[in-house]
């Protein structure tokens, strides 16, 4: 895990690749890579590379970045783990191809000598890379399906920059600050900012699964290699060309999820884990178990406030721990430690997000333990149907679907009500009538922080109006579903598609690389996805609990049994206490204005 950066100054006319610059650049993520540091520029300074180091795999000088290939073509910095990289490396070693680490960063060079373009169809992992190809005079950058690990560029006409952080970028200086009306808009419509927009003009973030090849000519070419909504298609399509019955559900989800899981955990230090009383952690945690005896350590973090409650994740995740002989520690924030820590949290804080308290203070935690890599549950809910939106969201449809087709009735409705509710309940009910008869309308609904007609009580009224036309929020729902029959699968799609990848992975990207700390998320893995979508798609789709029956030896009943009640954390109430956000209104919202203001 790393933080990379480079300047492609590929115009006539543009200042040759500034090395302060790079260099302010690549510092600014010096907590994602405390281990080393690297930097490449070109004899002409057209092109430079810059790495921040956290060595994982081959912790030898050997696997130091940026990395040039044997023969001086090709140049590369790489952020993440390739976790079927011992594969591709005997596959390459087939070809005739020559290896001088044990890294994963080398396979990648050697795989992009082979394949070019094509690399991503062979890559399991979680990866941003940047590829300089000297006889092309052109430069390759590649995300993965999820969107796990993030890359950040500016394009000028002249240069184009890229960063693993948004705020790296900035301490560069060569980036447009101009106000992005979409990201500011984006970010109070749903709690963080969607990509590929920022808060910034002259910076966006590279779409999940998707290339960008950019020459010396400064022409630019955008490639998604991977469509969430077109692979969920693809599957329902073939529902009945693969025979699917429990019985084989059961064998291909234990399979599929230990596969993963026993992926996740190479490399060349330990590998801990998150626990939680969730079935997500608790399942990891069983298998991560089956393949790590006496060695596996797992934390858990509970709040003050919540200790002798149902809110407190302490009492079964030591349960769970004590089961599977874990080395287990549990620790406590409280509301001191919070206010103590809220300097340093905000700055870490990448974009806004009114996530990622919880995984900030785990990560703190972990690294105290001396622990470099942790796995996470992420993802459990969004594959398998845990949230309450893949019961309320269709339940929704299936009542207001009527008002969808006469949509002057929702717009008078919510005119006359929201004056008046916004003083009694949550202002979202007003909007009932108006989006509820929809998917893309009820998921907006669901999941939204600020429902549209508030923003220009929040924002400039022409910021609202630009940032919502580009937006174009209803229409970009409508595509994540698009083709999709499965109401399951239409919410799954949703949720991966957007709350997860724009929060829950971003989130545990900036908060796990505050402490220098690599996350993991086995349920997120290309393979396990793709391995899955055959029952997914069926009649046999599993669920959580299905989930949880998957490891050799069981949960304890007590955690199987658990209603699912969410993880929440009391950041509201830390507030309201010490007086720091007036006027607060409802739920997470005034949190929401702190963490905008730091933005």
């Amino acid at each position: 895990m790393c933080g990379i950066a480079g300047i492609f100054s590929y115009s006539d006319t543009a200042k040759q690749v500034d090395s302060d610059e790079l260099l302010r650049i690549r510092d600014a993520m010096i907590s994602r890579g405390p281990d080393g540091a690297g930097l490449w520029v070109s004899a002409n300074k057209r092109i430079g590379l810059a790495h921040r180091r956290l060595s994982i795999i081959d912790l030898t000088e050997s696997g130091a970045q940026p990395m040039v290939s044997l023969d001086g073509r090709y140049s590369v910095v790489f952020n993440g783990e390739i976790y079927n990289y011992r594969e591709l490396r005997d596959q390459l070693e087939l070809k005739g191809y020559s290896f001088h680490s044990n890294s994963d960063t080398e396979v990648l060079l050697n795989l992009y000598a082979e394949y070019n373009a094509e690399i991503v169809e062979y890559l399991r992992g979680m990866y941003a890379f940047a590829i300089w190809d000297e006889k092309k005079q052109g430069l390759f950058l590649a995300r993965d399906p999820f969107g796990i690990k993030p890359l950040y560029y500016s394009i000028n006409g002249q240069s184009l920059r890229f960063a693993s952080q948004v705020k790296a970028l900035l301490k560069g200086g060569g980036v447009d600050t101009a106000p992005q009306p979409a990201g500011h808009v984006g970010f109070y419509l749903w709690g963080y900012v969607p990509e590929p927009y920022t808060l910034y003009k002259g910076i966006r973030a590279l779409s999940a699964g998707t290339t960008l090849w950019v020459d010396s000519t400064g022409s630019h070419c955008f490639n998604q290699f991977f469509n969430l909504s077109k692979e969920i298609v693809k599957a329902e399509k073939l529902i009945n060309v693969i025979p699917v019955s429990f019985e084989y559900t059961q064998n291909l989800l234990r399979n599929a999820i230990k596969d993963s899981v026993q992926c996740h955990q190479i490399a060349d230090v330990d590998v801990g884990l998150f626990l939680s009383a969730g079935l997500d952690s608790a399942t990891l945690t069983a298998l991560a178990a089956e393949s790590n005896i006496n060695n596996l350590k797992t934390i858990t973090l509970g709040f003050e406030e919540y200790k002798k409650t149902d809110k407190d994740e302490t009492v079964l995740a030591a349960v769970i721990a004590q089961h599977y002989g874990t080395q287990h520690q549990s620790k406590f924030l409280s509301k001191h430690d919070f206010m103590e820590s809220l300097e340093d949290f905000m700055a870490a804080m990448d974009q806004p997000s009114i996530d990622g308290v919880n995984t900030y203070f785990v990560s703190k935690i972990a690294k105290e333990l001396g622990m470099k890599v942790a796995l996470s549950g992420i993802g459990g809910d969004e594959i398998f149907g845990g949230y309450p939106s893949f019961q309320n969201i269709p339940e929704m449809v299936k009542l207001l679907g009527w008002s969808h087709n006469v949509p002057v009735i929702g717009r008078a409705f919510r005119w006359v009500s929201a004056p008046v509710l916004r003083h009694m309940t949550s202002p979202k009910y007003a909007g009932l009538l108006e989006y509820g008869g929809s998917y893309n309308g009820a998921y907006l609904l669901r999941r939204g922080l600020y429902m549209p007609w508030e923003l220009p009580n929040i924002l400039d009224s022409d910021l609202v109006k630009d940032g919502w036309e580009e937006l174009q929020p209803l229409i970009k729902l409508d595509e994540a579903i698009s083709g999709i029959s499965s109401d399951k699968l239409k919410i799954s799609s949703l949720e991966l598609s957007l709350y997860m990848r724009n929060q829950l992975l971003r989130d545990a990207d900036w908060a796990g690389m505050a402490h220098s700390l690599e996350i993991r998320v086995p349920l997120v893995d290309v393979c396990l996805f793709r391995a899955l979508l055959p029952v997914l798609v069926s009649k046999f789709s599993p669920a959580k609990r299905d989930m949880a029956f998957t490891p050799k030896k069981p949960l304890p009943q007590a955690i199987v049994n658990k209603p699912k009640t969410g993880f929440s954390v009391p950041v509201r109430d830390w507030f309201m206490t010490k007086g720091l956000i007036e006027n607060a209104g409802r739920g997470l919202r005034p949190w929401a204005a702190r963490v905008y203001e730091n933005g």
